[in-house]
């Protein structure tokens, strides 16, 4: 499919994937509406500043609201539904407006959608869904298991979005990043927080130091939206976009202070580590969903991704407080 004139609207296109895929969209030759979160200094989040915003169509709006969601579906073919509440520790102190988000924003897209006869949704999910793994690589069978409220939210959507498949034929696929990193990604993800701390100093705070995770490059993630848009297998489907291995938050760390030049410290902070029983222990893709139905495979390594994050992070300093844990 050449997504050139095809026409299509990406939720949440102010945030970190969303924002690249966006563009990416752009750079297609697909006419692209973002919807963005509405806020009173009337910004588009990392849209703001894209030297492609012009040449897409940027309208504010929240999730939440049904009627707003319905003006921005319309017309479109495509939708890349990635709009969400994300950050899991304030999950714990903000659950409901978790459920309100996620779980009904989504419900908002999907009915949109099956009222505007749009040919394909693809709809975010994540690896936090799974839990803990019970067993290794993880495939799209695991039994699902929400370790946190934001991850719960997600198994409602995810399944909301498989509820109108089945029960009506609306024509949505979920993709499930596992941890997706890169350029613009905020502090209260594991990646940049450490980079912001090793390029301010000798220490480095995380929480627990032994689960693992799965690191997928931000372009290699966008290039499975594009291609969940498009191919045909993956209607109605669940597919993990992920790179197969697994890294420590320990040894990711070690990694970070050795591209930042630095022989840091590395220190365990008790406001860092999740409540007992909720945190994530590892997570390790099995994509073969992926290579097989979409013919995609990650191209991007967890060392060429790190070193442009890291030079992106060095360059954007004043988007970042590294003294500062950010829920």
């Amino acid at each position: 499919m050449s997504w050139s004139g095809r026409r299509v609207l990406v939720t949440g296109a102010g945030g970190f994937i969303g924002s690249h895929l966006a563009e990416r969209l752009v750079r297609e030759g697909a006419v692209v509406r973002a919807f963005v979160r509405y806020n009173a200094p009337g910004r588009s989040g990392w849209l703001e500043h894209s030297p492609l915003r012009r040449e897409m169509e940027v309208v504010a709006g929240d999730i939440r609201d049904r009627d707003g969601v319905s003006q921005a579906v319309a017309g479109r073919e495509t939708i890349f539904h990635l709009a969400a509440l994300i950050g899991i520790p304030y999950s714990y102190q903000a659950p409901g407006s978790y459920l309100h988000t996620n779980v009904e924003g989504t419900l908002h897209v999907l009915q949109a959608a099956r009222q505007s006869g749009a040919a394909r949704i693809v709809h975010t999910s994540t690896s936090e869904v799974y839990g803990s793994a019970r067993y290794a690589p993880i495939d799209e069978a695991h039994p699902l298991q929400a370790q946190s409220p934001y991850a719960a939210s997600k198994i409602g959507a995810d399944k909301m979005a498989e509820a109108f498949h089945r029960s009506f034929g609306t024509p949505v696929v979920t993709v499930r990043p596992f941890n997706t990193f890169g350029p613009r990604q905020s502090a209260r993800a594991i990646i940049p927080a450490l980079m912001a701390q090793a390029l301010a100093g000798d220490e480095l705070r995380a929480g627990n130091l032994t689960p693992t995770r799965d690191m997928t490059f931000v372009a290699d993630t966008v290039e499975g939206f594009l291609r969940a848009g498009e191919a045909p297998a993956a209607i109605g489907q669940v597919i993990n976009l992920g790179s197969g291995r697994e890294i420590s938050i320990g040894a990711l760390a070690a990694l970070i202070g050795k591209l930042a030049g630095r022989n840091a410290r590395l220190v365990t902070d008790s406001r860092r580590v999740r409540p007992e029983g909720s945190e994530v222990e590892r997570l390790l893709a099995d994509n073969t969903r992926a290579r097989e139905w979409l013919g995609w495979s990650p191209q991007v390594t967890l060392e060429e991704g790190l070193r442009v994050t890291m030079d992106w992070i060095r360059n954007n300093a004043d988007a970042y407080r590294p003294g500062v844990y950010e829920v």
